[in-house]
């Protein structure tokens, strides 16, 4: 943030607060009062631009949020509370949408999706690849093989593989570098590792995962030139007939049975 001048903080913040749930004129319109301290509608609107019939509304749901204070004189006047007391109000509104939604989600009706599904889906980002992987190994209930390269096993990853060796499945684990392979067996120990009939850091996959010989996921990597920034794309398939899974399942069944031969 160093190096910004005070309207592009101004800016930045307004953003924030923004995606947090206000609306454009209410959070220009308090960080405008944070700015000035104190002052009346036509105060806000003459340092921000806010029309100042937009103020009046703005004003009245910051005062409901216990954000601002109002001093019912003539005109009225407004006044921030401190900025701590801002971020902790922000916070707990976060907190009580989030409790909201994950309520309302539990009530509402939804259908299953069916087990059996032909064809693949796409997810793309590293962040959503990786909670489908750990939502794929949570789901397992007999078995999974994974491989990954080292900038995609997370910490959550390794967690998710120790609650699945808890619950007794078998894990296998291939193609993997040296310090991946480290990490899971310092994690989990029982894991069998194996070679793969490639080098899977020399290619431009990122993860593979299979579970119970129903569920398949691979992902690659795209290398974003212009910003340098490494992305992720996976597809994924579920069922036993699925092409998807059946195609890899052959490939590493084949590759585990040759394996332990």
């Amino acid at each position: 943030m160093s190096g910004k001048t005070d309207e592009q903080l101004a800016v930045a913040l307004s953003d924030d607060l923004i995606e947090l749930g206000l609306t454009e004129y209410e959070a220009r319109t308090l960080v405008t009062l944070v700015q000035i301290g104190t002052g009346t509608a036509k105060d806000i609107a003459d340092a921000d631009g806010v029309p100042r019939t937009r103020v009046y509304d703005a004003a009245e749901t910051l005062q409901n949020m216990g954000l601002i204070d109002v001093q019912y004189a003539t005109p009225q006047r407004y006044t921030v509370i401190s900025r701590d007391t801002i971020v902790s109000k922000l916070d707990l509104s976060r907190k009580n949408t989030i409790e909201g939604v994950a309520e309302k989600l539990e009530q509402l009706d939804t259908t299953e999706p069916a087990t059996e599904q032909f064809g693949t889906w796409t997810v793309a980002g590293h962040d959503a690849v990786n909670q489908r992987v750990q939502e794929f190994i949570d789901e397992a209930d007999n078995e999974l093989i994974y491989l990954t390269v080292d900038e995609y096993l997370t910490e959550d990853t390794l967690d998710e593989l120790q609650n699945a060796d808890d619950r007794g499945l078998d894990i296998y684990i291939g193609g993997i570098s040296d310090d991946v392979r480290d990490r899971i067996q310092d994690a989990v120990p029982s894991a069998t590792l194996f070679e793969t009939l490639w080098e899977w850091t020399d290619t431009p996959a990122g993860t593979l995962l299979i579970t119970d010989e129903q569920t398949a996921l691979v992902s690659v990597r795209v290398e974003e030139v212009e910003t340098e920034d490494t992305e992720e794309v996976a597809i994924w398939g579920t069922g036993h007939r699925n092409s998807l899974v059946v195609v890899l399942r052959a490939i590493f069944t084949w590759q585990l049975e040759t394996y332990e031969e």
